[in-house]
């Protein structure tokens, strides 16, 4: 299926949760999503750290959407199970997560996401997650 990046952008306005969080896509292609996330204080923990509900929310469904350019049309992809790896607090402006397509299939897709805190200028990876995305007839 090939996606545009305003094709992704809409995909992204029609779930809700994404939209609550404020996740923006930054860039697609073929097996790969990048997207963006502003953090505001509704997004952090009691410590002052994103909450790694919102890290694993958005490597998940960037995962997908990377997934999503490798379905074929008239199949969606579905998170079967994932993996998230928290390596640090994440703080900063903003939180860049950019994920790809490790093994394309027919039945399901092995993906991976890095998502990076953004503070001043310097990046730093936070969450190395791994998924298994299921493809299933629309």
């Amino acid at each position: 299926m090939h996606i545009d990046l305003e094709t992704l952008r809409g995909f992204f306005r029609k779930a809700p949760f994404m939209t609550d969080l404020g996740v923006e896509p930054l860039a697609v292609s073929q097996g790969k999503v990048s997207t963006q996330l502003v953090v505001q204080p509704k997004h952090l923990q009691h410590t002052g750290v994103v909450h790694a509900g919102v890290l694993a929310s958005l490597a998940d469904h960037t995962m997908g959407a990377a997934a999503q350019t490798m379905a074929p049309d008239g199949h969606w992809v579905v998170t079967a199970e994932f993996k998230v790896n928290l390596l640090r607090g994440a703080q900063g402006e903003c939180l860049v997560c950019e994920a790809w397509v490790l093994k394309p299939g027919r039945s399901i897709m092995f993906t991976e996401a890095e998502v990076y805190m953004v503070a001043g200028g310097e990046r730093q990876l936070a969450v190395k997650v791994s998924g298994t995305m299921a493809v299933v007839k629309a």
